[in-house]
């Protein structure tokens, strides 16, 4: 664009453009410069229906419809653009998938701003974050979002090509560099979001031996070259020259990388989210080397030789712990004193959370579902194996512990076993620390049982030939895998996906079958024939038979893939960070609320008697909605609470919040969810005045949350169902995480913690905290 074009569209877009009128010029200067202007056709779509929001339109000239295609294909038009108005805001705002398609009448001009300017330029601009509020509050109320939203997004969601962002498109060019350092070796894989055809996949193998070997491939061909002996210093150079010259270069120089993300294995128990690698992270890497000490010295080798590298480039940790760092403490808890978990920090932790992420996305995108509704189990086997339940989008158990020893029985490791046999080898065989980490690590497991090797294709063909040792390690492996199955599917009270990954996941017809025989009564079914013909090292393979209950999949991972896709957001969460820290912190209320219900009118006329209406006596923290004069009591299997407020006004289904303390005066295991999630949840006995009802699902206890507003979200850089942390100043200064965030124009401003939170923080009326950075965005 030239200096005269530029000019121009600066002084269209503060003439013509409301949103840009008390702009400073420096401002939207640098708003032209970073956006893209583009011609949209007749009849050519800007935004389909099903997308990843990834900027905000401005229509310069022409017309453009805004319209709703159903899934019977019936079109349904719902705004004509003008010149001046904006489009895109919505996906911006909700964290949801587009749900309309914008599509242009006549030829016409549109200005692309991309998130990061978005975030930075408009979104921390008062007098703009008021009337983009403005205009999205009155496009939900145009679209009733209160009843069809969600049904909107779910369509979209189905409809997408990418519901979870694996094709990496960004509106900005980006180069993505992924790097995995290991002792010996040096994986790095480039993702080029603008071409893919510039991807590279790489590794240097043998590193501080002889025979260091590097081989590159990109879609140019391959690339092997012989190197001489060297540490990791030089791996990193040999990498740079690989990338930047010869027949395989996919790089001018090393300026061209945008970010670098690192696999590091292990995030102790402070790191939930990828992060930006800053000198505190690297502190906590550092102090969690003692549970890894092979791999994560090793992973900041990469990180220290990739800072010096790419200067400029932010540097981004994704640890393979931190999915699982969610799980409920009866889940990562050991049965030794509380002090060794509350002093020394031995607790479960975990690993291939990578992985199991990766699937498990994978899966509800294989089966158009919501990922945050569906009980997966994903089975990474490899030489490394573990298996994950994933409760409606959350880790809440995996079979690996504070290392990667504990669960399956795995090529080398022993997995599960007594620990009493440790101590009596140390007295019997005078074992010390190292002989024992040894046998645990590198002598038990498949090659130790078998004699034969730890690589499953040759177990399986020794059992062919007769081996009797082999055969019954591909039978106490696979019978592993279906006890750990079958404990997973009862924790989760049900199951909708069992996922197969990993090396012998996907490659092993004999291991998938063993492991799912002996499941049929809990609806898992395999299809013999199915899981023969699978191919699972080149695409999503369904093996379940057709009156399976459950979804059997077997799913190629990409950890590489999902290094680069979390690196991408851990930036964006760097930009609503930056946000944060430049202005002045926005007030938040804090109520604490008691246990409650919510019902639907046929329960208020079955417990308060035919055409009943719920009486409101005081309006809660936000309008519309209020608390009533109705009383319930709660009856579980074990005891009952008296004296349960209702909540006003009635929903469509009834649901029940309840502290984490009256599960047990109730008898029921109730899951921490988000309102209106309640698949799979316990049940009670609900008494009223007229007469009671037997819930067979219903109750949760909530997880913290803040009602929002538009205006509050977009001050905030914030999107509704974000997860943010939440400081509340004092005597002593309290923080809470985890905390969900809900965005309705109907919403006012008010953080909502539950009865056992707020005595345990001793929390009064009046308390006010303030969002302080957030940890995670809508997957």
């Amino acid at each position: 664009m030239s200096m005269h074009e530029s000019a121009e569209l600066i002084r269209l877009l503060k003439e013509q453009v409301s949103l840009f009128k008390t702009f400073e010029d420096e401002r939207i200067e640098e708003l032209v410069r970073g956006s893209r202007q583009i011609t949209i056709e007749p009849n050519e779509s800007v935004i389909r229906f099903g997308e990843e929001g990834r900027f905000l339109g401005i229509l310069l000239d022409g017309q453009a419809e805004v319209s709703v295609t159903d899934d019977r294909g019936d079109k349904h038009p719902l705004h004509v653009l003008q010149p001046g108005e904006i489009f895109g805001e919505m996906s911006l705002m909700t964290g949801d998938r587009t749900m309309a398609d914008v599509i242009g009448l006549t030829r016409c001009r549109a200005l692309l701003v991309p998130q990061r300017l978005f975030s930075t330029l408009i979104a921390s601009h008062p007098p703009s974050v008021v009337q983009l509020s403005r205009t999205i509050v009155e496009r939900l109320r145009s679209m009733a979002y209160e009843e069809k939203g969600s049904e909107l997004a779910a369509s979209a969601l189905r409809r997408s090509e990418d519901p979870y962002g694996f094709l990496l498109r960004t509106e900005e060019p980006v180069r993505i560099l992924v790097i995995n350092c290991g002792s010996s070796s040096l994986k790095y894989n480039l993702f080029d979001t603008a071409d893919p055809q510039a991807n590279a996949r790489g590794g240097i193998e043998r590193i501080g031996e002889d025979g260091t070997r590097l081989t590159q491939r990109t879609s140019r061909g391959e690339t092997r070259r012989d190197l001489p002996r060297g540490g990791h210093g030089q791996a990193f150079a040999a990498m740079i020259e690989a990338m930047t010259t010869g027949d395989g270069a996919v790089l001018r120089s090393p300026g061209e990388v945008s970010a670098v993300g690192h696999r590091v294995v292990h995030g102790g128990d402070r790191h939930s989210h990828a992060t930006v690698v800053t000198d505190d992270v690297i502190k906590d890497i550092e102090q969690a080397a003692s549970f890894a000490p092979l791999h994560n010295p090793v992973n900041l080798i990469g990180i220290r030789e990739a800072r010096a590298l790419f200067p400029d480039a932010p540097q981004v940790a994704v640890f393979d712990t931190a999915f699982h760092q969610n799980m409920p403490p009866y889940a990562y808890l050991y049965g030794l004193p509380y002090e060794y978990y509350e002093g020394k920090h031995l607790r479960r932790y975990g690993f291939h959370g990578i992985s199991h992420k990766y699937v498990s996305l994978k899966v509800a995108e294989y089966m158009k579902r919501p990922y945050n509704e569906l009980e997966t189990v994903v089975c990474h086997l490899g030489n490394g194996a573990s298996i994950c339940a994933i409760d409606h989008g959350r880790s809440v158990d995996t079979s690996m512990g504070l290392t990667p020893a504990e669960g399956l029985m795995m090529g080398t490791r022993c997995g599960d076993m007594d620990p009493a046999i440790l101590v009596h080898l140390m007295q019997t065989e005078g074992l010390g620390p190292d002989a024992l980490n040894r046998l645990i690590n590198k002598e038990g497991g498949l090659r130790g049982l078998s004699g034969v090797s730890n690589d499953m294709r040759e177990i399986e063909a020794a059992a062919e030939a007769g081996s009797h040792r082999a055969l019954l390690a591909l039978k106490t492996f696979s019978y592993r895998v279906r006890k750990y199955v079958g404990a997973y599917v009862a924790a989760m009270g049900g199951i909708d996906a069992l996922a197969f990954t990993g090396g012998i996941g996907q490659g092993s017809v004999g291991v998938r079958s063993l492991a799912c025989q002996g499941l049929s009564h809990m609806g898992i079914r395999i299809d013999e024939q199915k899981n023969r013909d699978a191919r699972g090292f080149e695409r999503v393979c369904d093996i379940s038979a057709e009156d399976s209950v459950t979804h059997i999949l077997v799913v190629p991972t990409d950890e590489e893939r999902m290094i680069a896709r979390e690196t991408l957001r851990a930036l964006e969460r760097g930009y609503v960070a930056d946000i944060l820290s430049k202005q002045e912190p926005t007030p938040v209320p804090i109520e604490v609320l008691s246990h409650h219900v919510h019902l639907a009118q046929e329960h208020v006329e079955a417990l308060f008697g035919p055409g009943h209406q719920l009486t409101p006596v005081d309006e809660g923290s936000w309008p519309g909605r209020f608390l009533c004069e109705e009383r319930l009591r709660l009856v579980g299997p074990k005891g009952h609470i008296d004296d349960v407020r209702v909540h006003g006004p009635a929903r469509r289904t009834t649901q029940v919040e309840i502290a984490l303390t009256e599960q047990f005066r109730l008898g029921v295991d109730a899951p921490i969810r988000e309102s209106g999630d309640l698949e799979n949840t316990p049940g009670v006995w609900v008494v009223g005045s007229h007469g009671s009802i037997a819930l067979d699902k219903g109750v949760i206890c909530a997880m913290r949350h803040i009602h929002m507003t538009p205006e509050d979200a977009l001050r905030m850089g914030l999107k509704d169902k974000d997860v943010v942390q939440v400081s509340v100043p004092g005597e002593r200064r309290l923080i809470f995480g985890d905390v969900l965030v809900r965005v309705s124009p109907t919403y006012k401003l008010a953080m909502h913690l539950d009865t056992d939170e707020g005595n345990a923080a001793n929390i009064t009326a009046g308390a006010i905290g303030h969002v302080d950075s957030i940890q995670g965005r809508k997957q």
